[in-house]
């Protein structure tokens, strides 16, 4: 389809942050635009942006980055706080009820903190940037406001990079996370023909004070061992490994875990990653920690091995989605966590519901998938006693929840 532009009347807000038009019969979704305004809009098929404001809502409030409305980060930086934290929580809320399930959900946590620690630029040979919402063009930017203060040079890091590695054709993706030792980037994968590589590499970590550099995985030039604290122990996260988007955030979630679990002496940990649940738990509790993610579990395992006064620990990679941990494999333990990616863990949360586990933690980052496993544990005998939703991707459509369950 071609692209018009028309005048329209915005109504609700979406859950992916646009809100709703009605146009010439057809329901189309207007990004940048804010529930009664009136806005000129671009319009491509069933999505749209505004473009000029004719009446702004009341609620609308001028954003603070001037990226806005270009890149494909923030949706509803334009829109007044307490407006946006009752869409923010309505997303859960509503998620609960599409599956049956009516829940006391409690207001939203503000878990930005100092800001987001890890972020994703995309290096073309005009520099770097993100990818524009619902586009593979790359908006170029200098700096991301909404990331901690030690991110602030990261696009000038990545288009450094850029420059001295050459530029595959569809750019080059480089994650940079602030560590207690500097910064941790990571970048994809790169010709490794090119002249004088290694020392190039150097240079630019040298350059820029970076802890580590790794390409495709490979780590390149270590400095400093870059590492993240998990309550009171430190880890070395591999390379690009994932963390929670903001410190603010793993704490806020980590709290309820730790809460919920509170003189359990066994629990085990699906979906673990580098272990930011299973290493504060370690301080009371013997855990059983599983994931997919190798070099998470490695970390994870090291860490533990370091770290004095914890509960046994024990670490395993394996496919919770092929291979769910077991009804049976969880005789004697007292709570089970899962915190899985965004397609949530629907086989996993059959097992749990076999089990006579008494206490299950979900979180989630996604309030669908959410809702569904919820479903699933609920019709096994569970009881949802508390919902929280944790705002570290503020700005977006994106939500963390922590839901907790009891028998």
């Amino acid at each position: 389809m071609s692209t018009k532009t028309i005048t329209c009347s915005a109504g609700a807000m979406g859950r992916h942050g646009e809100t709703a038009a009605d146009i010439d019969g057809r329901r189309v979704h207007i990004a940048y635009a804010l529930p009664g305004e009136q806005v000129r809009a671009e319009v491509d098929g069933a999505h749209g942006r505004a473009v000029d404001i004719l009446k702004p809502s009341p609620q609308r409030v001028a954003p603070f980055c001037p990226h806005f409305g270009r890149c494909g980060g923030c949706a509803v930086q334009h829109w007044h706080e307490g407006s946006y934290r009752a869409w923010k929580r309505g997303l859960v809320t509503t998620a609960l009820q599409h599956r049956g399930i009516e829940a006391d959900v409690a207001a939203l946590v503000d878990a930005h903190g100092a800001g987001r620690r890890r972020v994703k630029l995309t290096v073309t040979p005009r520099g770097a940037g993100f990818m524009a919402a619902r586009s593979h063009n790359v908006v170029i930017i200098d700096r991301c406001p909404a990331t901690v203060p030690a991110l602030a040079g990261a696009a000038r890091i990545a288009a450094d990079l850029g420059r001295v590695t050459g530029l595959p054709k569809r750019g080059l993706g480089v994650m940079l996370t602030a560590t207690e030792q500097g910064l941790d980037v990571a970048a994809g994968e790169i010709s490794r023909s090119i002249e004088g590589l290694e020392q190039r590499l150097a240079d630019v970590a040298g350059r820029h004070d970076l802890a580590r550099l790794s390409i495709g995985g490979e780590m390149v030039v270590v400095r400093r061992r870059p590492l993240v604290r998990f309550g009171e122990v430190a880890v070395e996260v591999p390379p690009g490994g994932f963390l929670q988007a903001t410190a603010a955030g793993e704490e806020q979630l980590a709290l309820r875990v730790i809460a919920a679990t509170a003189g359990a002496r066994r629990v085990a940990d699906l979906f673990c990653g580098a272990g930011p649940f299973s290493l504060r738990l370690a301080q009371r509790s013997a855990i059983a920690a599983f994931d997919l993610d190798g070099p998470a579990v490695a970390s994870l395992d090291a860490a533990q091995r370091r770290a004095s006064g914890l509960k046994p620990v024990s670490a395993h990679v394996r496919d919770l989605y092929r291979n769910p941990l077991r009804s049976d494999e969880m005789k004697g333990m007292d709570a089970v966590v899962f915190d899985p990616p965004r397609q949530g863990a629907a086989a996993q949360a059959r097992e749990i519901a076999s089990s006579k586990v008494p206490v299950a933690i979900a979180v989630s980052c996604d309030p669908a998938s959410l809702a569904r496993d919820l479903a699933i544990l609920i019709a096994g005998g569970f009881a949802l006693v508390e919902t929280v939703p944790v705002d570290q991707f503020k700005w977006t459509a994106h939500v963390e929840t922590v839901a907790i369950l009891k028998r």
